[in-house]
């Protein structure tokens, strides 16, 4: 089962870890808007139907390589403030270390495969966020 949503209201984390649990191991990965440098507010905005492929195709991969019985992503977009839940990844595998590693390939990925742009807030200023070199260092670990 695979599962991706995009949405601009806060994430229910119960609700989405109740979506995959099938029996074996489950691995989650919950982002959190942080405060970096006095990061007021975030905001996300996406591609719509170009974000939510580009996630199914990510999911549908680690299906295949990890044998998952249930992968998610919920991403959300719009404006929120530090703290706020940013980003859900779950996977389930009939064993743990298959969970895991699905999980972190998913995280890893998907902050360089799916387009969202980011605008960091504080106070007056507003900026875009660059891609960052840790980011695509980390998706390129699992291409080896």
């Amino acid at each position: 089962m695979i599962f991706v949503r995009i949405a601009s209201e806060p994430i229910d984390i119960a609700a989405e870890h109740a979506r995959i649990e099938q029996g074996g191991a489950v691995a989650t990965f919950t982002g959190l808007v942080r405060a970096d440098d006095g990061v007021e507010e975030l905001t996300l905005e996406h591609y719509p139907g170009a974000t939510e492929m580009a996630l199914t195709r990510l999911a549908e991969e680690a299906v295949a390589r990890w044998s998952l019985g249930a992968a998610s992503i919920v991403h959300r977009v719009g404006a929120m403030r530090p703290g706020e839940r940013i980003v859900f990844v779950g996977t389930c595998a009939p064993h743990r270390a298959a969970a895991l590693e699905a999980c972190a390939f998913l995280i890893d990925r998907l902050k360089t495969d799916a387009p969202f742009w980011k605008r960091e807030t504080r106070g007056a200023e507003a900026r875009w966020v660059n891609a960052r070199a840790s980011d695509q260092r980390a998706a390129e670990k699992w291409s080896r």
